[in-house]
């Protein structure tokens, strides 16, 4: 009697995806990672912005993320703001960074040496320098959210990664970080010095895009560079245009002499040995006039050890 038999399947065996066969973390997983990504994401804040912010001791603490749809996230933001779209995390996700007009014009005061308050006076246009600075924060944060997305990775894999900002806009609905419908989580950061100064910025992700954000999110490096104190003479400002003028003399009319000027009047001028060099109300430096190559010319004799002192703040 032969009980050897080849049995041979009735189907195909079921192949299924990684989606459905691996189990994802619990909500109390879920809220522990997102804790420690907020903690972690915190760290490497503060010793990145304090480069850019003159070298300042900066704390950063990240609050709980506000649920909300994308109408009520941009609705939150305001429709004029200093707004960059930036690519973080390892893979390459959206999220939206944004600083109010008056917190940008503070962090920019502070990078050229000021106190960095935040006062009640905003301007209808970011200025240049303020709107460089605002990116490059931006860049950094991106960088650091793509950082803190390795966990318990060695460092030198975690740092070898980068953000980037992609575009910025003054109006956060033009960047279009989501739609309007979607499902938004939006963090508030909030960045303080030891001198009392506290700012604050949001970041707004969509919620589906959150858990590739999280450690275990994804794994591709991207290069990302040390970072040196921001200085006028690197990037971001180097670029920055700065209009001088030179007064070439001052003198007085009384107010009734003013009023009767009239085109051909002649008002005799003494112009001095030196005179001085100006950006806005700031001195740059002293000068003797005479002509270069047949146009009219300044030869610079002295300028100051400090152009830009803390008490000046910045010119923009």
């Amino acid at each position: 009697m032969r009980m050897k038999h080849a049995f041979a399947p009735a189907r195909a065996a079921a192949l299924h995806c990684a989606e459905l066969t691996e189990r994802g973390p619990n909500p109390a997983e879920s809220a522990a990672l997102m804790a420690a990504w907020r903690r972690d994401l915190a760290r490497l804040l503060a010793d990145d912005l304090s480069a850019l912010l003159s070298g300042d001791r900066l704390e950063v603490s990240i609050a709980e993320p506000e649920r909300m749809t994308g109408a009520d996230a941009l609705r939150r933001i305001g429709p004029l703001a200093a707004n960059a779209l930036i690519r973080c995390g390892a893979s390459g996700e959206t999220a939206l960074v944004s600083f109010d007009f008056a917190t940008a014009i503070a962090l920019t005061d502070k990078s050229f040496g000021g106190d960095g308050r935040v006062t009640g006076s905003v301007p209808e246009v970011l200025p240049r320098s303020a709107a460089l600075l605002i990116e490059e924060a931006a860049t950094m944060i991106a960088g650091a959210i793509t950082v803190a997305g390795f966990g318990d990775l060695p460092p030198p894999a975690a740092m070898a990664s980068r953000g980037e900002v992609i575009v910025r806009s003054e109006s956060a609905a033009r960047l279009k970080p989501f739609a309007l419908d979607a499902k938004a989580l939006v963090f508030t950061l909030e960045i303080a010095n030891r001198q009392g100064c506290t700012w604050r910025a949001v970041l707004a992700v969509a919620t589906e895009r959150m858990a590739r954000l999280l450690p275990g999110g994804g794994r591709t490096l991207r290069a990302r560079t040390s970072r040196a104190p921001a200085s006028g003479l690197a990037a971001p400002f180097a670029a920055v245009p700065v209009p001088l003028h030179v007064v070439l003399a001052e003198f007085d009319l009384s107010l009734a002499r003013l009023q009767t000027l009239r085109p051909g009047d002649t008002i005799p001028l003494a112009i001095g040995r030196q005179v001085p060099l100006m950006a806005g109300d700031t001195l740059v430096g002293h000068g003797s006039v005479g002509t270069a190559e047949d146009r009219m010319a300044i030869r610079l004799t002295r300028i100051p050890s400090a152009v830009f002192t803390p008490s000046e703040g910045i010119a923009s």
